[in-house]
């Protein structure tokens, strides 16, 4: 038996870094102002943890649009798939040549490019749309800023949010 209501639970599993962090930023200022010590330094690097932990929870806040879109996304080693109802495919984030979001689409998608292979279309609110956020914040040079200000912007169009440099290959690993 629950005793938070479903709609409840779902809004606050959104703001769920935001909420972590008001808790640290609390609990590290009362420790800084009325200790002293380890404990006063304890509590302003809880502060300071909360501060980061605050900046990149809206960011996460800003890129989530909400579920119920087609299909569902999972990341898995450095392997983005999409299983949709009609389309589908896989694209290995360190080949990842361009990063695209097609705002004529409905709803709005991310177009994944890689070298040989069709490039893949993931809507913004398909399931599992979150881990998306980590690996595009891992692709070199890109500017999550920008990223989150494209995908709030309306009206038909398409922009590429991220390309990868001809100078620079893509990264080989063996993990």
């Amino acid at each position: 038996m629950s005793f938070i209501r479903p709609e409840a639970r779902v809004a606050l599993w959104r703001w769920r870094e935001l909420i972590v962090a008001t808790l640290m930023l609390l609990v590290g200022l009362k420790w800084a102002f009325t200790s002293f010590g380890v404990t006063a330094a304890t509590g302003w690097a809880l502060v300071v943890v909360g501060l980061v932990i605050a900046v990149i929870g809206a960011q996460r806040l800003r890129f989530r649009l909400g579920a119920g879109g087609p299909g569902v996304v999972q990341v898995d080693e450095g392997q983005i798939a999409y299983f949709g109802p009609l389309t589908g495919g896989a694209v290995a984030a360190s080949e990842l040549q361009c990063l695209r979001l097609d705002h004529t689409a409905k709803p709005p998608h991310w177009v994944l490019e890689q070298d040989g292979q069709p490039a893949l279309s993931i809507p913004v609110n398909a399931a599992g749309n979150e881990a998306l956020f980590d690996v595009f914040a891992a692709l070199p040079g890109l500017k999550t800023e920008r990223m989150l200000s494209e995908l709030r912007r309306q009206g038909p169009h398409q922009v590429v949010i991220w390309e990868r440099s001809p100078s620079r290959p893509p990264l080989h690993r063996l993990h």
